[in-house]
């Protein structure tokens, strides 16, 4: 199963990516524990996951072909 991940601001900077594939992720918490393997920068930044443009609080299931944006804290005005 692929799923398509954006990052965005620090996030992206922390990784040098701002979009990845990853493969064989059933659910969120599967995904933010493979890619804090695969990035250990990311363990500290705080970051929420948006699944589908719709954002997430608890764990979640993903399907084929999901996008999953992690999003770090917004400042606006």
């Amino acid at each position: 199963m692929n799923i398509n991940v954006l990052l965005f601001g620090s996030l992206a900077e922390a990784t040098g990516k701002s979009q990845l594939e990853i493969n064989n992720v059933l659910d969120t918490e599967t995904l933010r524990s493979k890619l804090l393997r695969e990035f250990p920068k990311l363990e500290k930044y705080k970051f929420v996951i948006a699944v589908c443009k719709h954002v997430v609080k608890s764990n979640t299931i993903l399907h084929e072909g999901d996008t999953v944006a992690l999003l770090p804290p917004f400042a606006g005005g």
